[in-house]
Parts: structure tokens; C-alpha cells; sequence
């Protein structure tokens, strides 16, 4: 093949152990609206396009630990969330179900776990 195919990102897709339960963190977190919603598989879409978060449920999920020491779960993936206010949404985030990691790398990102347990990092 002398072409290479075209792709094009869609969505991230995060296991959880109730799609429905993790999905409406998100939604209330980034203010995104559902484009589907079945029992065990969700999509919030960016209301201005782009690529979607979408979850499913997955009944062995193990929660992953980050930072993963030897013989952890490691997390697979973390989403990076832009924000005009850190300690403001960072606030909001755990208002919703986050915590805030033990462990910090950067003064100017803030690392979030989400309720199973998925990284995230809210940045300026």
C-alpha cells in the first residue's frame, strides 16, 4: 500500500465499573451534553465538536493507582482538561466526586482522580 489510510480520532472511551455513574461526573464536570445513552454505554459530545468521551461499563474494572508502584494496576491513559481558574476548578471538581492525588508533579498542573480512580489534570 503506497497510501497511507486516512483516520480520524472520535473518542476516548474510559472503562467503568457503571458507564451511567462515571458519565454523569463527566457531564457535570465539562458541561457536555449526552449524544448517547444506553444502560452500559454513554458519549458526552463538546458542544463545539471534536472528539467525544464516551464510557462502558466493564464488570472486572480494577481501579488503577497513580503513581503505580511495583505490581499496581497503572492507569492506561489520563484526559488533560484546560481551565482559566486552577484553584476554582480544581474546587469544582472535587465538589463533584474527585480528589486531589497525594502526589503533585507540577506547580502549574493540578493531578484529579476521578471517582474509579482515572487521573485527570486540570491546567492554565
Amino acid at each position: 500500500m503506497s497510501e497511507r489510510p486516512r483516520f480520524s480520532l472520535t473518542s476516548t472511551v474510559l472503562d467503568a465499573p457503571s458507564a451511567q455513574e462515571l458519565s454523569v461526573f463527566y457531564e457535570r464536570l465539562l458541561g457536555w451534553p449526552r449524544r448517547e445513552d444506553e444502560h452500559d454505554w454513554v458519549v458526552l459530545a463538546p458542544p463545539d465538536g471534536g472528539a467525544t468521551l464516551a464510557f462502558q461499563d466493564e464488570p472486572a474494572y480494577v481501579r488503577p493507582v497513580w503513581p503505580a508502584g511495583p505490581g499496581d494496576p497503572p492507569m492506561m491513559l489520563h484526559l488533560d482538561i484546560k481551565v482559566d481558574d486552577l484553584d476554582a476548578a480544581s474546587a469544582y471538581a472535587v465538589s463533584l466526586g474527585a480528589t486531589v492525588a497525594d502526589y503533585q508533579p507540577q506547580d502549574d498542573v493540578r493531578v484529579h482522580l476521578d471517582p474509579v480512580g482515572h487521573p485527570f489534570c486540570l491546567y492554565l
